[in-house]
């Protein structure tokens, strides 16, 4: 059987014997079929809010609007959703200020040719846009998280009479789902407070996994800081492996994500196909631009190879490792176990950078060994505790060598941000 996985804006290919694929764990939004447009789904979703009057109606009178808009890691179909977000503001307020801030949380700022790609050439000329620092943007700090770590955000929505986001539903290996509530913590916050929200103590709670909401402090604190930055209305799609919406909610932060997780859950959910090796990607661009977003597509695996058991994992990672404190928290020790240790000493306000990050990489690195097929340079990928590869056929020579056997059962997940493995 021929097996195909998404890499960069490529894909990569393996041939396996029927006898040794233990299974393919794949979403049912792959199959999922809609007559709709994304235009049209998205025109559906903001005519009929959940939980909140229309946009348009919670604009009028409003002078400042901040709409929070996700940034160039996120394959979020920003051209489809913004326009009618900007049409149906400007409806209920024609005089409205509308600035569009970038919730890049700790990541790096976007540059304009990103811009263009995500939101259009219209936009970037026409609107005003503001990419959010988590260090250097003025910042305000609006109370106490439940967590006990300081909320401090983004002025700009600080100061708006109205706030709302865009933004895309996902399952997420420690916030439960992407989306909603996240655009604020971690998107518009500062750094302090999104170390404080990761810390090792959350991270290493076992609500705080992919899918589950209940009982996950990280949610939350993220809920709270939603509801104190007065987020008032989100416009969140569901996309399939073209990056096309194929489900959109719009409304209540809380009550139209809750939505959006439903439909989600619906679909996603696959049972784990434990296996000696298992293959895994993190669905290609843009989510598989560095070592440290892919993180999340090994999560996945982790879920369904056997202890002692090898992940092969495919991202390009044509920016390297994608942040200096998650590598050398990991180059500069050679016992993560020492690392680990570390980090659960820390209280979360003495939270490192990226810690949380790492935190979850070890856990993965405990259970199996990663071979790690990209574009990144090989030294950095043996810096991280993984074995370097360039092709699945290289790759799965070298596992079945660790396994010690030609036969070994492997499992695939060709897009492993998008299903939710239950063990």
């Amino acid at each position: 059987m021929e097996l195909s996985f998404p890499y960069g804006k490529e894909t990569h290919t393996i041939d396996l014997p029927y006898s040794r694929l233990n299974g393919v764990l794949v979403s049912k939004l792959q199959n999922y079929k809609i007559k709709k447009s994304q235009v049209e789904l998205v025109e559906e979703a903001l005519s009929n809010p959940i939980g909140s009057s229309p946009l348009s109606e919670l604009a009028i009178s409003k002078k400042k609007v901040v709409l929070v808009a996700s940034d160039h890691t996120r394959p979020v179909p920003s051209k489809v959703m913004l326009p009618p977000m900007l049409r149906e503001i400007r409806r209920g307020n024609p005089d409205a200020d509308i600035t569009i801030l970038i919730a890049t949380g700790c990541h790096r700022r976007m540059n304009r040719e990103e811009m263009i790609y995500k939101f259009g050439e219209d936009i970037v000329n026409n609107e005003k846009i503001v990419v959010h620092d988590c260090d250097n943007s003025p910042l305000v700090k609006i109370g106490i998280l439940p967590s006990g770590g300081e909320c401090i955000i983004n002025s700009l929505v600080v100061d708006a009479d109205l706030v709302i986001a865009e933004g895309f539903i996902e399952p997420h290996f420690f916030a439960g789902f992407s989306g909603g509530r996240k655009s604020i913590l971690p998107g518009i916050a500062s750094r302090t407070t999104v170390l404080a929200n990761h810390c090792s103590e959350f991270i290493a709670d076992p609500n705080a996994r992919t899918g589950i909401l209940e009982g996950n402090p990280i949610h939350k604190d993220m809920i709270w800081a939603g509801r104190k930055a007065k987020l008032s209305f989100i416009l969140n799609v569901v996309i399939n492996e073209k990056k096309e919406a194929i489900y959109a909610v719009a409304g209540d932060f809380e009550e139209a994500h809750k939505a959006g997780c439903d439909f989600l859950s619906s679909l996603c959910k696959v049972d784990a196909k434990p296996a000696d090796i298992v293959i895994s990607t993190n669905g290609g661009y843009p989510l598989d631009q560095n070592i440290y977003q892919a993180v999340k597509g090994m999560t996945a695996a982790e879920a369904t190879v056997k202890k002692g058991g090898v992940i092969i994992m495919l991202a390009k990672s044509n920016d390297g490792h994608g942040g200096e404190d998650f590598y050398h928290q990991m180059a500069d020790e050679p016992d993560i176990n020492k690392t680990l240790s570390t980090f659960l000493s820390r209280s979360r306000n003495e939270t490192a950078p990226d810690q949380w990050q790492t935190q979850i990489f070890i856990r993965i690195l405990k259970k199996a060994t990663v071979i790690y097929i990209s574009d990144a340079p090989d030294q950095i990928v043996k810096d991280l505790h993984m074995i370097p590869a360039h092709s699945l056929n290289e790759a799965m020579k070298m596992a079945e060598e660790i396994i010690g056997s030609k036969e070994a059962k492997v499992t695939a997940i060709p897009d492993g941000v998008s299903v939710m493995v239950i063990e």
